[in-house]
Order: C-alpha cells, then sequence, then structure tokens
C-alpha cells in the first residue's frame, strides 16, 4: 500500500546556515499544526515533479521557521560553491558529536541525492524529517541520533534535463538531474580516490560524528522485477562486523516488517542474469539473481570495512515517483526503528570493531586476516525471485517511460526458483603487519589515509626494524579510463629482511580503529587500494621496490619513540 504522508503547509524562505544552528530562532506566535507544517515538491505537484536545491533549502528554512527541534549545518560545499545541507534530529536535541555520544545511542547517518537523477531519496527523507519531529507519539528519533544528508550532489541536482536523457530507464518524472557532479565524477565511485569535494566533506563528516550506521538512498535502473525496493549490506568480505550483522541480522528483519506494516515487497539488491551478468563468471548460468560489486569505491561497502553498518537502498525506477518515494520513506522509518531497537548491540559492535585493530599491536594471536580481493559466491542459494513479463508491441515506439521502445509493462508477476549470487568470498587476504612505512616523498598519499581518519606518525632520523619489502615483477594497467584514471594492478613478492627506512618515513601503525581499511588501502595487490587509483604511480617500476614496507614489530619503540614524532589525524604534512 502506498503510505500517506501529511498534508499541509506554508513555506517561508530564509537562507541556510553554513554552519550549525538550532532551529528554534524563528517560532511562530501560534501553536504549530499540520497546516504549518512544509511539504515537499513532489507533493505539492502531485508527484510530477521533484525537488531543486532551492525547493530543499526552503524546505528546511521552513522547518526552522516554525520551531522545528532540529539542528542545522552544511558538511561542506560542492565544486560549483552550494552548500550540502544537513539535518540532525533527536530527542533530547544534539549540536555536536561530544552531545551525541553522551546520549549513549547509535547514529544512523542517512544520505540521498549521491546520483542525482534517482531523486525519491532525496524527497522522502525531507518529507521523513517532518514527519518524525511533528510525530505526536514516541518514535526513533527518542532512542538514535539521525543525521540526514537529503541532496548530496547538489551540483548534479541542478543539471535538470528530461528523463529521457538523464535517467532513460526510469518512470518519470519529466526533468531530472544528472548522475554525476559538477566535475563528471560518479561521486559512488570515489570513496576510496576522494578527489572529490563532496566525497571529502562526507569522510569529515564520518571521522567526526562516527555514525553507526550508513544509509545511501539510490534508485535502480535495470532489471523489470516485482520488489518496491530492493536493499544491500557492505558486500566486501573485508567487512567483518557491520556487514556480516547488517546481512544476517537487520535485513531479513527490515524485509519482513515492510511486507506486514507497509504492504511493499523488497529484496536484496540484484539484477537477472539474464538482463546483465554483473561479476558471474560462470558461463553455463542462464538465469539468476546476482548482486553488484563488492570493492569500497561505492560508499555502503566502504563503510563496511570501517567497522561499521552500511546499507545501500535501491527503489524501484519503473514503479511510479509517488511509490518509489513511499517505500523509501517506509523502509528509512524502518531502519531508524530497528536500530532504535537494536541499539545496545548495534553500539557494541561498533565498539568491538574499533578495539579488535587495537590488540593488534599487544598480541599477535589477536592478529585477523583482512581480505583484500574477493569474487562472487560459486554457491549460491536458491531463493524464490519475482519477475515481470514485458510485452512486445509490434512496433518501436516507446510506449512507457522507461521501457525499452517496442516493449509495454504487463503487470504479471511470476515467482521463480533460481540461484541468488548475493555475497563473496575472499581469494586474497593479508595479515595485518604492525605498521606500514610509507616514503617520504609519498605526501599526497598521507593526506589521503588522514582523510580517511586515519592516524600517522612520522620518524625524525633514519632506522632499521624488521620487515618485509614488496619487489614489483610486473605492472597492469587497465587500457580504458574510468573515473579519469586508468586503473592499476601489481604482481609480485614480499620478502622478509632487516629493513633501512629513511629519515622523515611515515609510519602507519595497525593497532587503530581502522586498522582493516588500512590494510586493504595500502597492500599492493588490493582490487581497490591506493595503486588502483594511481597515488604510486611515479614510484612502480618493474623490478623495482613498492613505496610501502611492512614493519613485525614495533616494541622497541623506546628508542624508536626518540625518533618519531606524532601527527595529528587531520593535520597535513609540511612537505
Amino acid at each position: 500500500m502506498t503510505r500517506v504522508v501529511p498534508a499541509a503547509v506554508r513555506s517561508s524562505v530564509f537562507g541556510i546556515t553554513a554552519a550549525l544552528a538550532a532551529a528554534c530562532a524563528h517560532p511562530l506566535s501560534h501553536p504549530i499544526g499540520p497546516a504549518d507544517y512544509p511539504r515537499t515538491r513532489p507533493e505539492l505537484t502531485q508527484y510530477t515533479e521533484t525537488s531543486h536545491y532551492a525547493d530543499v533549502r526552503k524546505f528546511l528554512d521552513s522547518l526552522r521557521a516554525i520551531g522545528a527541534p532540529l539542528t542545522f549545518g552544511s558538511i561542506g560545499k560542492t565544486n560549483e560553491g552550494r552548500d550540502i545541507p544537513f539535518v540532525i534530529a533527536s530527542r533530547p536535541l544534539v549540536a555536536s558529536p561530544s552531545e551525541a555520544k553522551q546520549l549513549g545511542r547509535p547514529i544512523v547517518y542517512v544520505q540521498a541525492n549521491i546520483h542525482a537523477g534517482e531523486i525519491e531519496g532525496k524527497d522522502a527523507l525531507l518529507a521523513l524529517l517532518r514527519d518524525l519531529t511533528f510525530a505526536p507519539k514516541p518514535n526513533a528519533l527518542d532512542s538514535i541520533v539521525l543525521i540526514a544528508v537529503p541532496i548530496y550532489n547538489a551540483d548534479g541536482n541542478e543539471r535538470f534535463a528530461p528523463q529521457s536523457v538523464n535517467r532513460t530507464e526510469q518512470n518519470g518524472p519529466e526533468l531530472v538531474g544528472t548522475r554525476a557532479n559538477a566535475q563528471n565524477l560518479d561521486l559512488n565511485r570515489d570513496y576510496v580516490k576522494a578527489e572529490a569535494p563532496e566525497t571529502r566533506a562526507s569522510l569529515a563528516m564520518f571521522n567526526t560524528w562516527d555514525p553507526d550506521v550508513f544509509v545511501d538512498l539510490h534508485t535502480t535502473d535495470g532489471s523489470f522485477h516485482g520488489y518496491a525496493l530492493t536493499y544491500s549490506p557492505s558486500l566486501s568480505p573485508a567487512a567483518v562486523f557491520g556487514g556480516v550483522y547488517a546481512r544476517d541480522s537487520l535485513l531479513p528483519v527490515l524485509r519482513a516488517r515492510m511486507r506486514q506494516r507497509h504492504g511493499f515487497e523488497v529484496f536484496d539488491y540484484g539484477n537477472f542474469v539474464s538482463d546483465e551478468r554483473g561479476p558471474i563468471a560462470d558461463t553455463t548460468v542462464h538465469e539468476g539473481w546476482a548482486t553488484y560489486d563488492s570493492r569500497p569505491r561505492f560508499g555502503t561497502n566502504y563503510y563496511g570495512i570501517r567497522g561499521r553498518i552500511g546499507i545501500l537502498s535501491e527503489a524501484y525506477s519503473h514503479d511510479s515517483l509517488s511509490r518509489r518515494i513511499a517505500s523509501t520513506h517506509a523502509f528509512v522509518t524502518e531502519i531508524l526503528s530497528l536500530v532504535a531497537e537494536k541499539g545496545s548491540a548495534i553500539r557494541l559492535l561498533s565498539a568491538r570493531a574499533d578495539s579488535q585493530p587495537l590488540a593488534w599491536g599487544r598480541s599477535p594471536d589477536s592478529v585477523q586476516m583482512v581480505a583484500i580481493r574477493s569474487e562472487l559466491t560459486s554457491t549460491p542459494r536458491s531463493m524464490d525471485v519475482i519477475k515481470e513479463t514485458l510485452v512486445k508491441t509490434g512496433d518501436s515506439a516507446v510506449t512507457q517511460a522507461g521501457v525499452p521502445r517496442g516493449q509495454r509493462r504487463s503487470g504479471v508477476f511470476n515467482t521463480i526458483r533460481m540461484p541468488v549470487y548475493d555475497r563473496f568470498n575472499s581469494t586474497l587476504d593479508r595479515v595485518p603487519p604492525a605498521a606500514y612505512v610509507i616514503a617520504p616523498q609519498d605526501t599526497a598519499v598521507v593526506s589521503l589515509l588522514r582523510l580517511h581518519g586515519v592516524r600517522v606518525d612520522r620518524s625524525d632520523s633514519a632506522w632499521t626494524a624488521r620487515g618485509e619489502a614488496y619487489t614489483i615483477d610486473s605492472i597492469i594497467t587497465s587500457t580504458r579510463p574510468f573515473q579519469g584514471h586508468r586503473e592499476v594492478r601489481l604482481k609480485g613478492r614480499w620478502e622478509r629482511g632487516l629493513q633501512a627506512l629513511p629519515a622523515r618515513s611515515f609510519i602507519v601503525s595497525t593497532a587503530q580503529p581502522r586498522g582493516p581499511l588500512i590494510v586493504y588501502l595500502l597492500e599492493p595487490e588490493s582490487e581497490d587500494g591506493f595503486v588502483t587509483w594511481n597515488l604510486f604511480d611515479s614510484d612502480l617500476k618493474r623490478g623495482g621496490r613498492y613505496p610501502v614496507t611492512r614493519i613485525f614489530d614495533l616494541s622497541r619503540r623506546g628508542r624508536a619513540a626518540a625518533r618519531r614524532s606524532s601527527a595529528s589525524a587531520l593535520q597535513e604534512p609540511h612537505d
């Protein structure tokens, strides 16, 4: 069934601040009622239009004008200088990370509009903020802290063009924004290399607020199936905490509640193999359901390797806009409710993810291998999947928005038993060393590590330590550019010995909360690390040494400590 959102509304425009500010600065003189609540642009246009950037600002300013108990701010600016607004909602209201931590609750970060043509998350999140804030009964805001970022790709949002141009496989609205940002970067491929100002602002928010759960709102553009929404946990095998917990403990419950409470069928994200083979290598498989990529260039996969829960939400592009918004609204509502119920377990999971790497430096027996390469499972589950039949029309005319020429939707759905490929297995694991040592010249690498929330120290003089150096046997460079890069893969071998390390080397201990992420980013054979994105290109040559060394033992830091000086996690190197 379609969830009905409140009717309502007057709205006023006051400029949104770029700094944090409490929402109650301009309360109305009369009691607040439903007639005062702002409405989104889809609500105002009978779901024929989506919000422009100015509409989002107007909606948020209207909430503040009527005294909504919310905290407003900006995570940073886009490439074209637009503020990227965020809103914090909780009871009691908090305005800083320290205040949020003092509440002892899970922090949930919900982001919409990373692909600006996929618009329902943006409008659903605005409506959800309003609905939760003014709900007369207790709700999830009494047990969690919500950080909402409704228009992450603000520049892409403003590049409105016909849906037939910007979103060819989507059922309206007529005008939508583009997938890429103003730099023509896909922000959901940027989480490792972090080249876009939007990504850097997002990582800063992750480091500052340390959310327990990250939810990224999207819209599919693939197979014709029978689900109002599909979802995915972090798929990387390196996401050993949040990925497994979300897959096995959260998402099955969400699936049941979406059906029981809202009448929406939802399922694991994917496409039919007959439409898109995706990562399936087995050519004998002619039909099945397969998920997408496990690499951390994608936001929810990245967030899982940080030791937290990441959830991907994909509304069904072939549904009407009103139904897509309703299903997304319901899904996020149920996520917040479930996280509130399981708050203690989720916070304990975050604490365990942080504390386990801390033991790596004290007890070698506690070290857990990190998966740095993976492949789609070869042993899929057999499950029932709902598929819609398309009917050929006999001509090449477009009959329905988002439907291929010469075809139309039939409304006939069949449940078919088929293999479901929804998880990945590790194909290459690495044991974390005590530390990685980075060559003094690689300051850009260090800056990026710090942006990822990694602590980096620096030696003051030359020193030696037991460890391993990597000799490069071959450099494999992609022949096709992707996101402005030619991806690189190394093959070679680690060789043990006493390592001579120059003065001013950078030292990255793995005994810190982002330990698994450090391994993933710095290992030379990682499938999506810094080598992949050309961070080390100037240092690479066949037969040469990779400019990052593994160190086994930092226990002699009585002497080493005198040589090393600690640098702040956010401080940029000076040379």
